[in-house]
């Protein structure tokens, strides 16, 4: 029989983009991600951690209203002041039972914060704490 292979150890996120070379200028210069480049169908690829990250050009965009993309970190504000220097922007909301804090919300047993990319993805930053 055959090996079973999934899950993988491996897995692509893929966000939609309609301006390629902006995302692109946000991914590497704002965010740092390690480039692997671009594949035939246009995607453009990034590898972080275990996991690629795909720009994928849509012209229409996403309507998305969720988060697409958390980054697992050690230390949510560090990671926040070094991202902020760089030009990123967070978002602070304030719904009941869901407000952030200096951009931090704490969710049970994690920290999180959110930033959009230039192409309106909704990314995130999260902590696990004790």
């Amino acid at each position: 029989p055959a090996m079973n292979t999934f899950p993988s150890q491996h897995a692509t996120c893929i966000l939609p983009v309609r301006d390629m070379a902006r995302a692109r200028r946000f991914y590497e210069d704002r965010l740092g991600l390690e480039v692997l480049g671009g594949k035939p169908d246009g995607k453009f690829v990034y590898r972080c951690g275990g996991t690629e990250i795909a720009l994928f050009p849509k012209p229409e965009g996403t309507k998305a209203e969720h988060t697409a993309l958390s980054f697992k970190v050690d230390d949510v504000v560090g990671e926040i002041r070094a991202l902020k220097a760089q030009g990123v922007v967070f978002e602070d909301y304030d719904f009941p039972g869901f407000r952030t804090e200096g951009h931090i919300c704490v969710l049970g047993s994690e920290k999180a914060a959110w930033f959009k990319d230039p192409e309106g993805n909704i990314l995130c930053l999260h902590e696990d704490v004790p």
